[in-house]
């Protein structure tokens, strides 16, 4: 009985995670009701209101468990060492190509902006806390030149989702790294 109670609740958070990101699709959370979402869904209120207290509950959980899965990769990776970074972007590349309705949704103009603020913030610490150590930078100046690459980096990504993913993972990934560990220099 447990494990159909389970199933039923996955299914339930499925449909309605994905009916949730296809009305983000037309508009913004601010726009989208409950009764909305639930007819979307093809669930009853009340059902809903078990799991979430809101629909901005629910996009926060969304927006969490990606925040979640991206710390654990990041977490994995030696960034001192330049194979490592570049397999650490192409997981993450790989990680969003795999979810790219999703991701690309929620870094959307319908999107939550603090989302993609969370995003750079933990991309960040873990750039910031390595790059001061190996290149000896000022921590200030460091600090820009890391908010420089993740916030490029993010718009990128977003480009490279708005086109399709017209290159591999891999491929964006050398682009991403290249560029953050040798400036415009290594694309000549």
């Amino acid at each position: 009985m447990t494990s159909k109670m389970d199933r039923r609740k996955k299914y339930t958070r499925m449909v309605l995670k994905d009916s949730l990101m296809k009305l983000m699709i037309e508009k913004q959370i601010s726009n989208i009701t409950v009764k909305e979402l639930c007819e979307t869904a093809d669930i009853n209120r009340s059902t809903f209101y078990t799991h979430y207290s809101d629909h901005y509950d629910l996009l926060y959980k969304i927006e969490e468990e990606i925040i979640d899965d991206m710390y654990t990769t990041l977490s994995s990776y030696n960034f001192t060492k330049e194979e490592e970074a570049l397999q650490m972007t192409e997981k993450i590349l790989d990680y969003i190509a795999l979810n790219s309705d999703l991701c690309q949704t929620l870094m959307s103009e319908h999107g939550d902006p603090s989302f993609q603020t969370r995003i750079m913030n933990i991309t960040h610490q873990f750039t910031m806390k390595n790059w001061v150590a190996i290149n000896n930078l000022d921590e200030k100046i460091s600090e820009y030149v890391s908010m420089f690459v993740v916030s490029g980096s993010i718009h990128v990504i977003k480009s490279w989702l708005d086109n399709g993913m017209d290159k591999s993972p891999r491929e964006m990934a050398k682009i991403i790294n290249n560029f953050a560990n040798k400036g415009l220099s290594s694309f000549r």
